[in-house]
């Protein structure tokens, strides 16, 4: 499918989503956050973990292991397919009811919570067929999307994947930021700001704070 067309003046900004992710829907939700205050354009793109750990499953604790092999594949399935079928423009605001339903609600990656918000951005219910489509229809392109976005950055990580154009024209492109809860206004551009900072550095590898609790989902 054709990328719908930035705006003349603004940013692109690609960003790989797993809608199953609860860390790439903060970071989600911040950008979002962004586009309000930078001049920027997001353009959303689908990855999959269930594809990134598809041939290490063993590697995996079994918790882990069980939602990538059943779980994790229903969301992006639909997701695709709603791609295929309507156009890069249905992305972002599938990902916000995906997102919405299965984190913010708690109703977690079912085939309801997946249906529900097909009805919630007008689009046709039939799609949930290809939730449980074992040989789907729409699998090379699913793997392609992940297969550019992940490329970007390495197998190493997961999602989210984020891309921006740099100086010289190349694009930047960096895992992240993880972050909860997403900063909003200012603070949510300071955060832009210094993370497009680091990353245009040719040196820069990684940067980790150390932390005195554990992440705060409490608003998932």
């Amino acid at each position: 499918m054709s990328e719908t067309a930035t705006p003349p003046g603004r940013t692109p900004v690609d960003f790989w989503f797993d809608p199953l992710c609860p860390w790439a829907w903060m970071t989600s939700r911040w950008v979002l956050e962004v586009e309000k205050v930078r001049d920027i354009e997001v353009r959303w793109h689908i990855m999959s973990l269930a594809v990134l750990n598809e041939n290490r499953l063993d590697e995996l604790p079994d918790e882990y292991r069980e939602m990538l092999a059943t779980k994790a594949w229903k969301p992006v399935r639909v997701v695709t397919a709603a791609w295929q079928k309507h156009g890069d423009d249905v992305l972002g605001p599938l990902y916000t009811a995906l997102g919405t339903r299965i984190h913010n609600n708690g109703e977690g990656p079912t085939v309801e919570a997946i249906a529900g918000a097909l009805a919630d951005v007008g689009l046709p219910a039939e799609l949930i067929e290809y939730a449980d489509q074992e040989d789907f229809e729409f699998d090379a392109e699913l793997r392609a999307s992940h297969k550019e976005g992940i490329e970007k950055v390495g197998q190493d990580v997961g999602t989210p994947v984020i891309a921006v154009p740099g100086p010289d024209g190349e694009q930047i492109a960096f895992f992240g930021p993880v972050v909860t809860p997403a900063p909003q206004g200012e603070e949510a551009a300071r955060l832009w700001d210094g993370t497009l900072a680091v990353a245009s550095v040719p040196g820069f590898y990684e940067i980790k704070r150390t932390r005195t609790k554990g992440p705060d989902f409490s608003n998932l």
